[in-house]
């Protein structure tokens, strides 16, 4: 496997970051769940630590301060030309701007923020850090899915917000288990949107997918380092997904890419 290191484009989903209590807890949990590795990253907001697999860096992981009260899930970063003026509009379009835009050393310049629903996101203008260097490969991100309980309302948002097409799905692909829609950079899927009132799902928020070789092995690895299963293993239209969580309570999603 090769890092890849190129700008995407504004409005695509880049990089995850995941706020904890206990970083070197975490780190012994999603090190051997996901064959990934750690070092030093930024420290703007407190102690972080950069994952990588294999050498290519895929996630986030930070200390959560005390104040301000900030995610402590899995968050969804999404490019941008302009962290500034996209958390303008982010203001103007009735969202939170919860952290920033503030600079991350010589990385890039990042903001926090809540869509209408509260749901967190990130923005990231990346400049030394462009983002992840891999996606789609078992241990890496793959996939970012919005679970709301009003998704025209979130469409209507994101879509400008980030200044991009999203493109409602057809009745028949959301029976299927699809999401009810999907942001669309350049005409290519990048993330979902998906309408629901489950309350497994919590509060609205953005769901995190890392991609696994195998599903069920990945459920009973997570259980062993102390990890608890929220949804059990089933197939879906994407692959088999089981919904996950860390020793903390930090929520993410795991697929078997078919």
């Amino acid at each position: 496997m090769t890092a890849v290191k190129v700008k995407v484009a504004q409005g695509t989903p880049c990089w995850v970051s995941l706020l904890v209590h206990d970083l070197e807890r975490a780190e012994a949990f999603y090190g051997p769940l996901l064959g990934w590795s750690f070092t030093p990253g930024p420290t703007e907001l407190g102690a972080y630590v950069r994952a990588s697999l294999r050498g290519a860096k895929v996630a986030g992981i930070g200390l959560a301060p005390r104040q301000p009260a900030l995610p402590t899930e899995w968050t969804t970063y999404f490019a941008v030309d302009n962290a500034d003026e996209v958390s303008a509009r982010v203001r103007e379009c009735g969202g939170t701007v919860a952290v920033g835009p503030l600079q991350s050393e010589g990385a890039g310049r990042l903001a926090v923020a809540a869509d209408l629903s509260g749901a967190f996101f990130g923005l990231w203008e990346g400049q030394e850090h462009l983002g992840w260097e891999v996606v789609g490969e078992p241990g890496a991100p793959v996939w970012s899915e919005l679970v709301t309980n009003d998704e025209p309302l979130a469409a209507a948002f994101y879509g400008s917000v980030l200044g991009r097409t999203v493109v409602e799905a057809e009745p028949s692909a959301v029976a299927r288990g699809e999401e009810d829609a999907t942001l669309r950079v350049e005409g290519h899927r990048v993330a979902g949107l998906k309408q629901t009132t489950d309350l497994r799902d919590g509060p609205p928020r953005w769901r995190i997918y890392f991609a696994v070789t195998e599903v069920d092995l990945t459920v009973r690895q997570c259980l062993e380092l102390g990890g608890a299963l929220l949804v059990e293993a089933h197939d879906t239209p994407y692959g088999r997904v089981a919904r996950l969580a860390d020793p903390e309570g930090g929520r993410f999603s795991v697929v078997e890419l078919p």
